[in-house]
């Protein structure tokens, strides 16, 4: 396999900056898993996610958070189309999901962070990032909204809860969820988006250069902040192997090592973004023993509309 491309997944096949792409590999995977059911939701709510990042969707403006953009949500999606895969290999049909579980799950995958989006006539906020602490909450309210317009209204209290999986609003085990399938389909989303985050090419850049101004423009810099906030991008940098230390205990412990069903995907491969996170962690390690941060040289792509006005902080590496 060719080197791997900023752009691209974990397979280097799949290019996660372009809906379109991510779209048709998803919905080759689901027509493989369910064959003759309807995929005309799933392909609506492509476009519809990528009209709002865009700025195109009624009532909303633009993306305007650098990190929790659209190749995010994009790669978070791809993640959990293969996780359902796994899991549906591996089950019985008695314990499957089901087209219906596995079309929600997706669905709210592609809009886990649809609460980074501003209204049109929100004059409170200066940029998304400022709703990093409520971002769950409102990405569920906008569910509510959104599915009924694709006949998918009846799952919106599910698909809100299940977003939980991705944040930290509310613990894991209190998340109003009780069926068991549903709760399995969400702690594979919280998986996704882990995991899609730490194995992306140009995670560190990504942290420095991108996550860092979210977390200024969010007050997670201040010292009342959780953790003791983050005084530059290089202490959160220096403060990132906690970080992945604190993943893994979320992937094996809140998750119950729902990664595992991407063994069952990958087959001989091996799970390739546990892979890709380990080398990133490892690249880190190395990067903060010799004190060295100019070995953080690649460039990712962007994907914020270029009239998005950039997040503005004090020097990155004070």
């Amino acid at each position: 396999m060719q080197n791997r491309r900023s752009e691209y997944d974990v397979t280097n096949t799949v290019n996660v900056t372009e809906p379109g792409d991510v779209c048709r590999e998803v919905c080759r995977l689901y027509g493989e898993l369910y064959p003759n059911t309807p995929i005309a939701a799933l392909e609506q709510a492509f476009e519809d996610m990528e009209k709002l990042f865009r700025g195109q969707y009624r009532g909303y403006l633009a993306c305007e958070a650098p990190y929790h953009d659209l190749q995010h949500s994009l790669d978070v999606t791809l993640a959990m189309m293969r996780l359902i895969y796994g899991h549906e290999q591996r089950h019985s049909k008695a314990e499957r999901i089901g087209h219906l579980g596995a079309l929600i799950g997706v669905i709210s995958a592609l809009f886990h962070d649809s609460g980074y989006i501003r209204r049109w006539n929100d004059s409170r906020h200066l940029n998304g990032s400022e709703y990093t602490s409520t971002h769950v909450s409102r990405g569920g309210r906008f569910l509510f909204e959104y599915l009924p317009t694709i006949k998918l209204g009846h799952a919106a209290t599910i698909c809100s809860q299940m977003l939980h999986f991705t944040g930290y609003e509310i613990p894991v085990h209190n998340i109003p969820l009780d069926d068991a399938k549903l709760r399995r389909l969400g702690k594979m989303m919280g998986t996704a988006d882990l995991l899609s985050q730490t194995s992306d090419r140009c995670y560190l850049e990504k942290c420095r250069d991108r996550l860092y101004p979210e977390f200024v423009a969010s007050g997670m810099t201040s010292r009342s902040a959780p953790g003791g906030g983050y005084s530059s991008a290089t202490d959160l940098l220096k403060k990132t192997p906690a970080f992945m230390e604190h993943v893994h205990d979320r992937l094996n412990k809140d998750f119950q090592r729902m990664y595992s069903y991407l063994e069952h995907y990958f087959d001989r491969l091996g799970n390739l973004y546990m892979s890709e996170l380990h080398l990133n962690d490892a690249y880190l390690k190395q990067i903060l023993e010799n004190a060295d941060f100019s070995m953080l040289r690649r460039n990712p792509p962007y994907t914020l509309n270029r009239d998005v006005p950039p997040i503005l902080i004090t020097a990155y590496h004070s």
